[in-house]
């Protein structure tokens, strides 16, 4: 590692910050699917997968589910607190990046 200069931009750290952010606003809509899609064959790879989006996601979306009631909608209800938790997290991402390039 003699000699060996690692470049680091803002441009460049800006870009991997934001592509966490979008990692995790994906991770959300898969969550959301998940709640679409009840009956899903179980494998052991799946199921693991299934757990870490529900282990990733459920703590930011109940800070949401605390002050957004569910809209009844006929015998079901709709759950509206992962919109308005994707619309928090595009409004931060942009907040962050902007702060991060200067």
């Amino acid at each position: 590692m003699s000699g060996l200069v690692f470049a680091t931009t803002r441009d460049t750290i800006a870009g991997y910050v934001d592509a966490l952010f979008l990692v995790y606003i994906i991770l959300v809509l898969i969550r959301v699917l998940m709640t679409w899609f009840t009956r899903i064959p179980y494998y052991r790879w799946l199921d693991a997968t299934l757990n870490f989006v529900r282990e990733v996601t459920d703590p930011y979306l109940n800070l949401f589910r605390r002050f957004i009631p569910l809209v009844r909608i006929g015998p079901g209800a709709l759950d509206l607190s992962p919109v308005i938790a994707i619309i928090v997290l595009s409004i931060v991402r942009t907040i962050v990046n902007r702060l991060i390039v200067g």
